[in-house]
């Protein structure tokens, strides 16, 4: 019980607020959940990753909205020239590999350096948000919100699949079904994944065991960024008018799903499916304080603190047990 005291206590949270306002299992409500859920979620399987290796990513936040932005940028719809922030340029779409260049310029100073990860995405989490503030004013945008999207990148992206009792579930909760599917095979099947929790399990045995410690982290911290990238892809369409503001605090959204879903900090120890428990418990908590008649949003931030502590203290706690 003690163990899984924080989800119990989710549950019991979410009971209290489906009493207090009905709604809040309606079929709009859950649709709007599932839909915020496959929305945060791919940030979060990346995060995850650079958890499982005792780390973190402090950047996730700045690099899904330097992709947003950019991704709305080059999407912007070719009707009204005038407000397109590079009209020689039509509707563009194109990979986001950014977020896998950033993702992997941390891996790279985590491996060659031995820096924390904290330290080194600290560090890229104010590089990338001063390449983003410098790219919101460049072409004819002058810092405004990037808006006036084409059509087919917000219909491939928030367009509907289908509908639910009036409530319409957008394509992106399939793409994020994809993609949980690919990284749970990733991180199950594949060696890079068997390496992935090897080195974050005891380094120095994954090394004597013939793991590339240098290759592997880069390719976690790569895939990562990649995720953000997605997620950014995604959240550009979904936001519809993105500022420099986007993408603000995505990263601890991410952690704090991550260790509600299991992912340790001391290493080797995670399950996608967790992760998405995770994620999901916590779009259910935000979404049905918004719910609560008179309740203070400004309050939300300190409930987000409370759940990381909690979480964290609770999976030293198992650690040290098992230890």
């Amino acid at each position: 019980v003690l163990n899984n005291a924080l989800i119990i206590l989710m549950v019991i949270a979410v009971i209290y607020i489906a009493i207090i306002n009905p709604n809040f299992l309606s079929t709009g409500s859950i649709v709007n959940i599932i839909s915020q859920t496959a929305a945060y979620l791919p940030a979060a399987l990346g995060i995850g990753g650079c958890i499982v290796l005792t780390g973190t990513d402090l950047s996730a936040g700045r690099i899904v909205g330097l992709t947003a932005c950019v991704s709305a940028s080059l999407l912007q719809s070719t009707l009204n020239m005038a407000n397109k922030m590079w009209p020689e340029i039509g509707a563009l779409p194109i990979p986001m590999v950014i977020g896998a260049a950033i993702g992997a310029f941390n891996g790279f100073f985590v491996a060659k350096f031995k820096l924390h990860p904290f330290i080194v995405t600290l560090g890229t989490q104010l590089i990338v948000y001063t390449l983003l503030l410098i790219y919101v004013t460049m072409g004819n945008n002058n810092g405004m919100a990037i808006a006036n999207l084409d059509k087919s990148y917000t219909d491939f992206v928030k367009g509907e699949m289908f509908n639910i009792g009036g409530a319409s579930v957008p394509w992106y909760v399939l793409y994020a079904v994809i993609l949980t599917f690919v990284m749970w095979f990733i991180w199950n099947k594949t060696k890079f994944g068997k390496n992935m929790f090897a080195l974050g399990s005891n380094e120095e045995a994954a090394r004597v065991s013939g793991v590339n410690v240098f290759l592997t982290t880069v390719m976690v911290f790569a895939l990562a960024g990649a995720m953000y990238g997605f997620t950014g892809f995604i959240e550009g369409a979904r936001i519809a008018s993105n500022t420099a503001n986007t993408g603000f605090n995505y990263e601890l959204d991410a952690i704090a799903a991550c260790v509600i879903g299991g992912v340790s900090f001391v290493g080797g120890i995670g399950k996608i499916s967790g992760i998405v428990i995770g994620v999901l418990m916590l779009r259910l908590i935000f979404i049905g304080l918004n719910m609560i008649p008179g309740m203070n949003q400004n309050f939300f931030y300190l409930i987000k603190g409370a759940i990381i502590l909690f979480a964290c203290a609770l999976d030293m706690r198992k650690y040290l047990a098992k230890k």
